[in-house]
């Protein structure tokens, strides 16, 4: 089975103006797997400023939005990766996280990182079920 990379309206735009070499969403061999996510704003297309939980909800609602452009859903969700500038937003991701998997949430890593070069504080990145 090959790939399928998946047009993501409004982020694939985003991430091929940045000129990242990747794909927002790829289908393969029953899984959609989705890159990490900025917080990025899904009718504009700009970042979302904020402290971390405005910054969350946002990556959480563009990860959302790649998951149904890909044709799945947050419930079909089995991997979830969240990459932090700081160790000291754990408790803060997870106040926002919850809601949206509040049952039979997903396996999860959470990644602090150094820094990356652009202006936000988390990425969050998924493997769902196609």
């Amino acid at each position: 089975m090959k790939k399928e990379v998946i047009e993501v309206p409004v982020m694939s735009a985003k991430v091929r103006a940045l000129g990242l070499p990747c794909s927002t969403a790829v289908k393969a061999n029953g899984f959609v797997f989705i890159s990490a996510t900025p917080p990025v704003d899904m009718v504009t297309g700009e970042m979302v400023r904020g402290d971390i939980e405005t910054q969350t909800e946002a990556s959480l609602k563009a990860l959302k939005h790649c998951l149904e452009a890909a044709g799945t859903s947050m419930e079909n969700v089995v991997m979830v990766r969240i990459y932090a500038v700081n160790s000291g937003f754990y408790n803060a991701i997870n106040r926002v996280y919850a809601k949206y998997f509040s049952t039979n949430p997903p396996a999860r890593s959470f990644v602090p990182v150094a820094s990356w070069p652009m202006e936000f504080d988390i990425e969050i990145e998924c493997v769902a079920v196609a």
